[in-house]
């Protein structure tokens, strides 16, 4: 699991737009075309628990944590069990920077930046495989209507 760390942790979602399922990710890019099923982790005690003591999960799935607001965000591996890539976003569902291969139960913070609003945490090696990068667009009703590719 990947435990966010600073002040960011808060019990409020993002205000959450129609058109797009909440439990499904859509990656595009020029490299990339992908969707994947998500569970939402949008309050504290679903972003804290994230996918510690999971032994696996299927290729097409992942966990999305969304903040209330962009800000500093880190995260480590403490009780998750398999590698993840974790994909930092920025409010619009631009991607700002992608870490591959979080080490399983390690506790070095992995930071995301300044300005993340949500964190995609997929199979690790799955970003490179699949060619997600930087400048990508997630889209997902959490980003609302200022998003990069807004639900309609």
């Amino acid at each position: 699991m990947l435990l966010p760390l600073g002040a960011l942790a808060s019990d409020t979602a993002a205000p959450i737009s129609t058109g797009c399922r909440v439990d499904e990710v859509i990656l595009s890019g020029p490299s990339v075309s992908a969707r994947f099923s998500v569970e939402l982790a949008d309050d504290a005690g679903e972003r804290a628990l994230g996918l510690m003591n999971r032994p696996e999960m299927a290729r097409s799935h992942g966990m999305l944590f969304v903040y209330d607001k962009p800000g500093p965000v880190a995260f480590w591996m403490a009780n998750t069990l398999i590698p993840l890539d974790m994909i930092f976003v920025d409010r619009r569902g631009v991607i700002s920077k992608v870490h591959e291969r979080a080490v399983p139960l390690d506790r070095t913070p992995i930071s995301g930046g300044n300005a993340v609003f949500a964190v995609l945490e997929i199979n690790g090696g799955l970003a490179r495989a699949m060619g997600i990068s930087v400048g990508d667009v997630l889209r997902h009703p959490a980003f609302g209507s200022e998003a990069a590719d807004p639900c309609y």
